[in-house]
């Protein structure tokens, strides 16, 4: 899995208990998902259709760090599923893991349009090629 970003827990992030509250940590999640599908759909028109169930293991406070991964799990005709994972940067500790993300691609009318795509595809990869 790559982790792709990085929170800093600040006290607006915390719940009535003192810890990270489930809602910002799922906002932080369906963000860095929606700019992967983009970046990878190549389309700036992608929304999230579903988000499985949601396995808290641990928690953040304020200070920690915490990195978002996101990993491909499937390509589909207009969509694309991630699955996620978010863990605590400095102690490696997993705070959460959501399996299936569905992102579908949409066309100017805000319809589900096929992508085309079938693989992970990288930016620099995108690069060289039009370099070629």
């Amino acid at each position: 899995m790559r982790f792709h970003s990085r929170k800093w827990v600040k006290p607006e992030d915390l719940n009535a208990n003192g810890t990270l509250f489930g809602g910002r940590v799922l906002s932080w999640i369906d963000e860095e998902a929606v700019i992967y599908a983009i970046i990878q759909l190549e389309n700036k028109r992608v929304v999230t259709k579903y988000m499985s169930e949601i396995n808290f293991m641990s928690s953040a406070v304020e200070g920690d760090i915490v990195e978002l991964g996101i990993e491909v799990v499937k390509f589909g005709k207009s969509s694309l599923t991630l699955n996620c994972e978010v863990r605590n940067k400095m102690t490696l500790e997993t705070i959460l893991t959501v399996d299936n993300i569905i992102l579908v691609n949409l066309d100017e009318n805000g319809k589900p349009a096929p992508h085309g795509k079938t693989k992970i595809e990288y930016v620099e990869e995108r690069l060289a090629d039009k370099e070629n």
